[in-house]
């Protein structure tokens, strides 16, 4: 049997994990100042760990010169052996969307100015929607997109609105930045949005906001296929399965947190 091979364990690695504990125990973002004396680093390394984990997409910058968990840390535990929160607990919920619209199903998180599928069960048909997980789109795109931006507060709603004089990809779909609040000050009163072909041409979406009791952690549950499979008759039917399995792992998650907030007393 060959003899145990020495390593040099890296310094850089154990500080980096020791930052990437230090916002596992908080549930809001950080500043360089607070993490540098929270775990006696100097303040130079702390900045140069934060940036390189925020281009990675691991951390992403949060308001005030903040840095909170991205988007690509969840995309890692998926990888992960037996999945992670939420995507593990959510994942058999969209196998049932799935099952009962035969459309494809998409888990999005917001990070910064975007959406990126978290996890997703394709549409069983040979012609179907499709986005392979870690994708992202812009933030102002589609129903996901409106559902999202419901959940923010806002000053930062406005200024991700502001910042686009024109919203919409598609040939079809082209609104001003007023028109857009009001679309989303009506998907934040109704918890739903709908999309005719606002980002793809041709392409149809309904969206519902999902409430996973995590701080700044805004998701949304996303179906979508062609505008034939997605029929004016049949939105009712589609919206109340979205919004009844939506309720269901709301429930689960707040049962959750509760739990784990009885653990910590």
């Amino acid at each position: 049997m060959d003899k145990k091979r020495e390593f040099r364990r890296v310094p850089a690695l154990d500080k980096c994990f020791g930052v990437l504990e230090l916002f596992a125990g908080n549930e809001r973002p950080l500043r360089i100042t607070e993490i540098a004396r929270t775990l006696s680093y100097n303040k130079s390394t702390v900045y140069n760990i934060l940036h390189t984990l925020a281009d990675l997409g691991v951390l992403e910058h949060a308001e005030e010169n903040a840095f909170r968990f991205g988007a690509k840390l969840y995309a890692l535990g998926k990888s992960a052996g037996n999945g992670s929160e939420p995507i593990s607990a959510v994942h058999p919920y969209l196998e049932e969307i799935n099952q009962k619209t035969r459309l494809s199903v998409f888990l999005w998180i917001r990070s910064n100015g975007h959406a990126v599928v978290l996890d997703h069960v394709d549409s069983p048909d040979d012609i179907k929607v499709s986005f392979e997980t870690g994708m992202r789109i812009p933030l102002l795109a589609g129903a996901g997109g409106k559902v999202l931006l419901s959940m923010l507060p806002e000053a930062e709603l406005d200024r991700l609105v502001s910042e686009n004089k024109e919203l919409g990809s598609s040939p079809t779909f082209t609104v001003n930045v007023k028109e857009y609040r009001e679309m989303i000050k009506i998907a934040r009163r109704d918890g739903f949005a709908f999309d005719d072909e606002e980002y793809i041409e041709g392409v149809r979406a309904l969206a519902v906001p999902l409430r996973l009791h995590r701080a700044h952690l805004q998701a949304a549950i996303w179906i979508a296929g062609l505008k034939s499979q997605i029929k004016n008759e049949d939105l009712p039917f589609y919206r109340s399965i979205l919004e009844d399995i939506a309720k269901k792992i709301e429930t689960r998650f707040s049962l959750t947190a509760s739990f784990s907030g009885l653990n910590h007393e």
